[in-house]
């Protein structure tokens, strides 16, 4: 448990430093060295379309990511007076449950509450993710994928200008790191250059996992499921899948694909109100 709590803190602040060295190589290294077309004007250069580009993903994973944090599950252990004794034993294990009204609710120990549809606990954001930010947890896997794409594809191109080499052979970029690796140590690699390539594989990771995280939890919106019901094998109430997206997208879902914005209410949260 010391080692989930610590790796709930420092998850969070690597996220934010991997953010903040993929913006300072793109604005300061990549665009100024890679985007320079004087024949162009300046307000249709080459290097202002792709800043704007990178500025839009990076500011609506950003944007995305707050709002994942700030729109935190709600505490239902407050509304049945879960905070103490056996009770709460019983929501450790999985084996109580208020209710139907109340699907896939479940206690997370690092959180210390009982959250609506709890899907799972996200480290990188310090969070749970269940009904109310499950949106904009897909948005920022989403967006975080297309700049790490974004970032991966301008540094390769940047490597490939800075040292004379061509990717066109597909094995090309497996063999870059090992090369760069030897080439580094025999002293014929810079040390900025060999930072910029360990990115490239840093970047490809990230863009990776992300863009399987989004996918998997699509595919799960579309059953009805979170990844927590799925783990504990329970049954869900089959639903048209439409209604299964409204329910997480809800009904301005194209405002949300374009900028971040607050996820829908839970739907026990809408039902208090009534």
């Amino acid at each position: 448990m010391l080692v989930l709590r610590l790796l709930n803190v420092v998850a969070p602040a690597y996220f934010l430093c991997i953010s903040l060295v993929t913006f300072v190589l793109q604005i300061f290294v990549f665009i100024p060295s890679m985007f320079r077309d004087p024949s162009t004007t300046p307000l249709f250069s080459p290097a202002l379309l792709h800043g704007a580009l990178f500025l839009f993903l990076s500011a609506n994973a950003l944007g995305n990511y707050v709002l994942v944090i700030q729109n935190s599950p709600e505490d239902l252990g407050k509304d049945f007076n879960l905070g103490k004794g056996a009770e709460v034993a019983d929501w450790l294990d999985g084996s109580r449950s208020p209710g139907s009204a109340l699907p896939g609710a479940h206690f997370c120990r690092l959180c210390a509450r009982v959250t609506q549809r709890h899907d799972h606990h996200c480290f990188f954001t310090g969070n749970c993710i269940g009904s109310r930010n499950m949106r904009n947890f897909i948005m920022f896997c989403l967006y975080t994928s297309l700049a790490c794409l974004d970032s991966l594809v301008v540094g390769m191109a940047y490597i490939s200008a800075t040292l004379s080499m061509s990717f066109a052979e597909p094995l090309a970029f497996l063999t870059l790191l090992p090369h760069s690796i030897s080439q580094f140590f025999s002293g014929a690699l810079l040390s900025s250059e060999m930072f910029v390539i360990l990115m490239l594989y840093l970047w490809l990771g990230i863009g990776l996992a992300c863009a399987g995280f989004c996918c998997h939890q699509l595919l799960l919106i579309l059953r009805g499921q979170t990844r927590y019901q799925v783990r504990k094998g329970m049954v869900v109430r089959a639903r048209p899948w439409r209604d299964n997206l409204q329910e997480v997208f809800g009904k301005k879902w194209l405002l949300g694909l374009l900028i971040p914005v607050q996820n829908v209410e839970s739907s026990y949260r809408r039902q208090k109100e009534k």
